[in-house]
């Protein structure tokens, strides 16, 4: 297979159950950096069986600094024109694979692309219906007009010097479809950062905030995003968004508190 002038860019931390089916799906890449940070399953294992089996993959293990500074050290390790960053729990389906080459072919104005973006809810096998509204998010750019805001301390995205298209082909896949017990964790984690971002930033908590964000949230994914489509799943889904919202915005008004009793 020729190889098309992506690096793809991975980093992760103990992701043996979805590492393969990521690294799978970037066969068409010249090139995939995989940042690992401490993992103690068998993620290293299996990368290094692809890198044996001569997968052009480069492995680098690095203490863990943060989302943002993991994967902005990720992409200036990447040495091809494109950049491709993606999650370890993400792989790309078929259709995607196959119009990577005319997504190369854009205009030089066009910095990068939004790549639609499928999950697959706990309780179901199969992603969300296209009816459902996908999100588009920047995945695929031209290595040298983007970057990541290393300030953010969670929800960090590329940022592209630049026109931004939607691709339409494909989806983006992510498959790690949690159990709500084990997926509040990683929300009060995100909620914990956004808010602490928030606080170095000096912004103050707000009452309309944390009585109207949380039911806006559910509305937006629920109804807005179509996640009715999906069933008992897409009502939990939204209900759970709608939870890290509330967190949020309570945790913000919390930390703000304690800071301001202790100065």
């Amino acid at each position: 297979m020729t190889k098309l002038p992506i690096s793809a860019t991975v980093i992760c931390k103990n992701e043996e159950a979805c590492i393969t089916a990521c690294l799978a799906s970037l066969d068409s890449c010249a090139e995939i950096v995989v940042v690992d940070s401490g993992s103690t399953d068998s993620t290293l294992a299996i990368i290094r069986d692809f890198i044996a089996r001569g997968w052009p993959i480069r492995l680098i293990e690095r203490d863990w600094p943060g989302y943002a500074k993991q994967k902005q050290f990720a992409l200036e390790q990447a040495k091809q024109d494109w950049v491709l960053s993606i999650d370890a729990d993400e792989w790309l389906d078929n259709d995607l694979r196959r119009d990577l080459p005319r997504l190369l072919q854009a205009a030089p104005e066009v910095a990068g692309w939004r790549l639609q973006r499928a999950l697959t809810l706990f309780g179901r096998t199969t992603p969300a219906p296209r009816w459902a509204k996908p999100e588009r998010i920047l995945r695929l750019a031209r290595r040298e007009k983007v970057r990541f805001d290393e300030d953010l301390l969670v929800h960090e995205g590329l940022l592209a010097e630049g026109e931004s298209l939607d691709a339409r082909n494909g989806l983006l896949r992510h498959e790690r479809a949690l159990r709500l017990d084990a997926q509040l964790g990683k929300e009060i984690t995100y909620a914990r950062l956004k808010a602490q971002q928030r606080i170095e930033k000096g912004k103050k908590p707000s009452l309309l905030k944390l009585v109207v964000n949380p039911p806006l949230y559910f509305i937006r994914v629920y109804v807005l995003r179509r996640m009715f489509l999906c069933g008992i799943p897409g009502f939990i889904h939204a209900w759970t968004g709608a939870i890290y919202s509330l967190i949020c915005e309570a945790l913000h008004y919390q930390m703000w508190f304690e800071k301001n009793r202790k100065s």
